[in-house]
């Protein structure tokens, strides 16, 4: 009597694990985007990215179990290949238009507020707090920049871990959640004196994320909210020549270190800061349909949103423990130069 094999099951292949990966993390940015839609999540001003790490960190430490091994392959190109695609397609935010109408005294802050809240991070972080050079970093890019998506940008070109980025993100949380509320209440109250356009100004040029930014002025009324959200895309805008001066910087460190860097004799700045450059340009000629244009930045924010998911699975609670309360003086120190220096470079330049 013969028996009929039974057919072997096909055996699981690298990119299978991958595409699985990637497609489990999606799903779980699908329903971040639902969670950070809802009315209580929005009034808070917490963008889907940042809810998307928080929600990503609660699984990666409580129900990691759950998810196969072979999976975090997927994970980890969704929280390095993805986020570096996903943040050359942000340049579609901003363009050279909104730049030109906040005018020279908007610019001016946008710059002075980049320039000095990364000076000060890198040298209060690093020689004050103990902390090593990328949180530090990371943390002033979020303070400096554009929140969370500025991490990101941050996050390949240090080739950072990712609880360095998580813990950054957390400072942005805290203190540009508290700008939300803190800036309106003094507005009223008539600590900050500043008519429409000066107003604007310093919101959109002190307050850490776009929603943040929206949720405090918003608070106050529709002029001064289009004014801060054009600064804060100026303030977007200016991540490409940050980031070419980080590439330059990191390079003569290592080479006076004795490192060496199969890219050493690249250009400095990072692909996906040249794409960012390429899509702003492309926003601002204004050759694409204004309904594509639309479709490719909700895409793009999912895209992030996923980026941010897969950066709090691969993140430990452990980890940030360990740099929290400094990293949180750190946040601190930043938050009340953001306060009162952007205040002063205001009143400079009103």
């Amino acid at each position: 009597m013969s028996s009929v094999p039974a057919a072997a099951l096909p055996a699981p292949t690298p990119w299978r694990d991958k595409l699985n990966g990637v497609l489990f993390v999606a799903l779980m940015a699908g329903a971040v985007v639902q969670l950070a839609d809802l009315p209580a999540i929005r009034a808070m001003g917490l963008s889907p990215l940042v809810v998307g790490i928080v929600c990503g960190m609660l699984y990666g430490n409580f129900l990691r179990g759950t998810m196969p091994a072979d999976w975090g392959a997927g994970v980890n190109f969704t929280a390095r290949r993805l986020l570096r695609i996903a943040v050359a397609f942000y340049g579609l935010n901003i363009s050279i238009q909104q730049i030109v109408a906040v005018g020279l005294p908007g610019l001016a802050v946008s710059v002075a507020v980049v320039v000095g809240t990364l000076v000060i991070g890198a040298v209060v972080g690093q020689r004050l707090l103990g902390l090593d050079r990328d949180t530090a970093l990371l943390t002033s890019a979020g303070s400096a920049i554009c929140g969370a998506a500025a991490v990101l940008a941050f996050e390949p070109t240090l080739r950072a871990a990712p609880h360095k980025s998580a813990v950054a993100v957390a400072t942005v949380v805290l203190f540009g959640t508290v700008s939300m509320f803190l800036y309106p209440v003094l507005y009223h109250a008539g600590w900050l004196p500043f008519d429409t356009q000066a107003l604007g100004i310093y919101i959109g040029g002190t307050i850490h994320e776009v929603a943040q930014v929206v949720g405090a002025a918003s608070n106050i009324d529709p002029a001064t909210t289009e004014v801060a959200t054009i600064v804060k895309m100026t303030r977007v805008a200016l991540l490409v020549p940050v980031l070419l001066v980080l590439g330059l910087w990191l390079r003569s460190a290592a080479r006076r270190s004795g490192e060496t860097d199969q890219g050493a004799n690249r250009l400095p700045v990072p692909w996906f800061a040249v794409g960012f450059l390429v899509f702003a340009i492309i926003n601002s000629l204004q050759v694409l349909p204004a309904d594509l244009v639309n479709a490719i930045r909700r895409l793009d924010v999912f895209a992030l949103t996923m980026a941010m998911t897969a950066l709090g699975i691969e993140t430990r609670f452990a980890q940030i423990r360990k740099a929290g309360p400094r990293v949180l003086a750190l946040g601190l120190v930043l938050y009340v130069w953001l306060l009162l220096g952007g205040y002063g470079l205001v009143m400079a330049v009103a």
